[in-house]
């Protein structure tokens, strides 16, 4: 049977890889040893593949078509995507994929009531590209990405976000070869592309979020959280934690009432974004 033996939610910003140099000196070190503490964590686990779950920055659906999620379900992944090159900074990678385990996560979801899109063609920005660069540098964990809507109404509720993370982590549960899995959220935390907010941290929201997670009362984040008070806290960007909540969905299901824990907290105005990340413990 698979076995999930890691779950984490993390920063994607462009400017950890793009122009991180312009962010002071103890930004930089405290970014790259955030990161650093969280690759290491996930080394120690020795996850066979990673279940991701991230934002789709519009680069794969138009406007008219956007799934909640959509399963990536190739054998190899390519990236970053030929725009998003300079940007972000990282060298072209290739990382395998795991169709089978796709492919079942689309087909058992939907008898648990999710239905999931899934791709065998899905282009990569900084969703993908910016973790996997700290985490797993020689891209040598299996990716089946899971791209969601974080950007266009109707997004997916809160309550439904975690509904799918529950499920997720039955359907990996249930595999039934023998795979350690990680289930990882990449997007967050308060930032504002183009928007008013665009050169604006909210660090206080950003406290406030990765405190509400610690507590691991689901409950009350569902009735704390809102579309409505991410976007206050950063229109187009911060309800990237949606995608969080699913991790946190997962992990309430394998360690229920387990809190996370704060692996890293930088909120970096030259980077346009409060950049951290978690993680929960749900082995023994």
């Amino acid at each position: 049977m698979a076995e999930i033996v890691s779950v984490i939610a993390l920063a994607h910003a462009p400017g950890a890889t793009g122009w991180l140099d312009k962010a002071p000196a103890h930004e930089q070190e405290a970014i790259k040893v955030g990161y650093g503490r969280m690759a290491g964590r996930l080394r120690a686990a020795r996850p066979d593949v990673i279940v991701g779950i991230a934002n789709d920055h519009m680069l794969n659906f138009s406007v008219e078509n956007v799934p909640d999620w959509c399963v990536g379900i190739a054998d190899r992944w390519h990236g970053p995507s030929e725009w998003f090159r300079d940007w972000i900074n990282v060298p072209d990678y290739a990382v395998a994929g795991n169709r089978d385990l796709g492919r079942t996560i689309v087909r058992e979801c939907a008898k648990r009531g999710i239905n999931l899109a899934f791709s065998e063609k899905l282009e990569f920005d900084d969703n993908w590209s910016v973790p996997l660069n700290f985490l797993t540098p020689d891209h040598d964990v299996a990716l089946v990405p899971i791209h969601m809507n974080c950007v266009l109404p109707p997004m997916p509720q809160p309550e439904r976000c975690v509904a799918f993370g529950r499920a997720l982590a039955e359907v990996i549960k249930a595999w039934p070869q023998k795979l350690r899995v990680a289930v990882m959220a990449t997007g967050g935390l308060s930032h504002d592309p183009g928007g008013q907010k665009y050169f604006d941290v909210d660090e206080k929201f950003d406290r406030w979020f990765l405190e509400l997670l610690e507590a691991g009362d689901e409950a009350r984040v569902l009735r704390e959280l809102s579309i409505e008070k991410m976007l206050g806290a950063g229109d187009g960007g911060t309800v990237e934690l949606l995608a969080w909540l699913v991790a946190m969905g997962a992990a309430q299901t394998l360690a229920p009432g387990r809190g996370s824990e704060t692996m890293f907290y930088v909120p970096s105005v030259p980077l346009r974004c409060g950049m951290g990340g978690v993680e929960w413990a749900v082995c023994a």
